[in-house]
């Protein structure tokens, strides 16, 4: 909502930067896509290496009576 305010905003100000913005969100958002692609990957991989690091740990908490 504020991003909608803010651009709103921008428009009453300055509305050639308004519209340029507007026209240019999009594209800018399909070029970054794939590096937000990556991060998700990448997020993935390092969760799963954190699961099998500390596997033996977990297996030894579970087999101990509490």
């Amino acid at each position: 909502m504020w991003t909608f305010l803010l651009w709103l905003l921008l428009l009453i100000v300055c509305w050639p930067v308004a519209l340029l913005a507007l026209i240019a969100y999009p594209i800018v958002w399909v070029l970054l896509l794939p590096f937000k692609l990556l991060g998700i990957a990448v997020g993935g991989v390092l969760e799963l290496l954190k699961a099998i690091i500390l596997l033996p740990a977990k297996a030894v908490r579970a087999l101990t009576p509490a």
